[in-house]
C-alpha cells in the first residue's frame, strides 16, 4: 500500500512455509478463506450450477465478468435490479475482472488509446467504449462487486519485450486513473494488475509502480495466455515475490489442479478459472488421482463413484457407469453433475492445502500430489 493508506479488507496470515501462505481476507460478505478458489461465473451465473450448490461446494467467493455483463444483460439493468449479488441470489464475496481481457480477446474489432479502448460487441456488432474510468464505474457501482479489478491491457503471448514494455506502462498510468475513480471505500477494494509477460524487469517494474499507486491488492496478469506451465512456473518464481507481502495476490484465469498447486508453493492467495465448469461439460472431471474422461468406454459398467470420501452428492452419489451413460446420451444431467463434482474438488484441494500449510507439511503434499497426478517431482 501507499503510505499512509489502509486497505479495505484486512488480509491476515496464519502460516506460511517457504513462500507458500494461508490466511483469511476479512470482506464485508464475509471471509475468504486464502488460498481461495474462485468459481467463475461469466454472465451472473456458474454455468449449469445454482448458487445453492455453488455454496455447498465451500467457494467463499466468485467471480463475475464485466465485459458480458456490460453487453448483455447490461451494467445498467443489473443496477436497477439491485446489483449483481441481489440479482444472481449470491450472498458471498464477489470479484469481478476488468473486462480488459475479454475486450482483446473476444471483440470483432478494438482499438487501444491512451483514453480507453472502443470495440466492437461479439454478439451484435455494436460499439462501446471501455476507460478505466468507466470499468470502475461498471464493476462498483453499478453491479456492486465487492473487489474490484483495474482496467489494464493484457498482451499475447509471445510479445516482444518492446511491447510488453508497453503494456505495462499503459497499465499503470490506467491503474492511476482507476484508483482516482474508485477513490476510498469501506466496503469495497480495488486491486492492480501487474503485467511484464515473461520478463522479469518488465514485472519487477509494474509492481513497482503499482505499489507507488496502493491498491488493496494485487493481480498477476498476462500469463496463461498460452505460454505453457512450464514458463509459467518461471515467472512465478519471482514475480509474486515483488509484490507487497502484506497483500492477497492474486493469479488471474488459471488453471489446472497441479497449476494452482505450484502457483501456491510460490506464494500465489487466489485463483479464478472456467476450467472446472468447463471440462464437466465436456465430459472431464477432475480426480486426486488426474482427469478422467467420462467419455471412455471403459465407464460403462463401472459402479464406483468419482469420490466416495466427498461431501457432493454428486462425486459420492452416482457411479462412474450413470455419468458415462450420461454424457454419451448427452444428457444435460450429465453436465450439471460433472461441473459440480470439479468445483467441489477445487474446493477440497484448496482446503487440502490450507490445512497442509498450516501443519507444515506443504512441501511433502505437493510432491505426492505431483505424483499423483503423473507429473515428474
Amino acid at each position: 500500500m501507499a503510505r499512509g493508506l489502509m486497505p479495505a479488507f484486512p488480509f491476515e496470515i496464519s502460516a506460511t512455509e517457504g513462500a507458500a501462505r494461508t490466511g483469511v481476507l476479512k470482506t464485508s460478505r464475509g471471509d475468504i478463506r486464502t488460498p481461495a478458489f474462485m468459481p467463475v461465473g461469466t454472465a451472473a451465473t456458474v454455468k449449469a450450477l445454482t448458487v445453492d450448490q455453488v455454496a455447498q461446494t465451500g467457494a467463499d467467493i466468485i467471480l463475475g465478468n464485466t465485459y458480458h455483463l456490460m453487453l448483455r444483460p447490461t451494467a445498467e439493468r443489473i443496477a436497477r435490479l439491485g446489483g449483481l449479488h441481489r440479482f444472481m441470489r449470491w450472498e458471498r464475496p464477489i470479484l469481478t475482472d476488468s473486462g480488459g481481457f475479454q475486450v482483446m480477446s473476444l471483440s470483432k474489432i478494438s482499438k487501444v488509446t491512451e483514453a480507453a479502448v472502443t470495440f466492437q460487441s461479439h454478439i451484435d456488432g455494436s460499439t462501446h467504449v471501455l476507460s478505466p474510468e468507466r470499468s470502475i464505474e461498471i464493476q462498483a457501482d453499478l453491479l456492486g462487486s465487492d473487489i474490484v479489478m483495474q482496467l489494464d491491457e493484457c498482451v499475447a503471448w509471445p510479445a516482444e519485450a518492446d511491447r510488453a514494455a508497453e503494456a505495462v506502462a499503459l497499465s499503470a498510468r490506467w491503474g492511476q486513473r482507476s484508483k482516482a475513480a474508485f477513490g476510498t471505500r469501506d466496503t469495497q477494494a480495488l486491486f492492480g494488475i501487474q503485467q511484464g509477460s515473461t520478463f522479469e524487469h518488465l514485472r519487477r517494474e509494474s509492481s513497482e509502480r503499482l505499489a507507488e499507486i496502493g491498491f488493496d491488492g494485487y493481480a498477476l496478469g498476462g500469463l496463461a495466455v498460452g505460454e505453457g506451465h512450464a514458463a509459467m512456473c518461471e515467472v512465478l518464481d519471482y514475480a509474486p515475490g515483488f509484490l507487497p507481502a502484506d497483500r492477497p495476490r492474486y493469479l488471474m484465469g488459471v488453471g489446472k489442479p497441479i497449476d494452482l498447486v505450484e502457483a501456491v508453493w510460490r506464494g500465489v492467495d487466489m485463483f479464478d478459472c472456467v476450467l472446472p465448469t468447463r471440462s464437466g461439460r465436456h465430459g472431464q472431471a477432475w480426480t486426486w488421482s488426474g482427469s478422467v474422461n467420462l467419455k471412455n468406454a471403459r465407464f460403462a459398467e463401472d459402479d464406483t463413484p468419482l469420490d466416495e470420501t466427498s461431501a457432493c452428492p454428486a462425486s459420492s452419489a452416482y457411479s462412474k457407469a450413470y455419468l458415462h451413460h450420461l454424457v454419451k446420451a448427452e444428457e444435460i444431467l450429465g453436465q450439471v453433475l460433472l461441473s459440480w463434482h470439479n468445483i467441489a474438488f477445487y474446493q477440497t484441494l484448496m482446503a487440502a492445502m490450507r490445512a497442509a500449510i498450516a501443519e507444515g507439511r506443504f512441501d511433502s503434499f505437493r510432491r505426492e500430489f505431483r505424483a499423483r497426478q503423473g507429473e515428474a517431482v
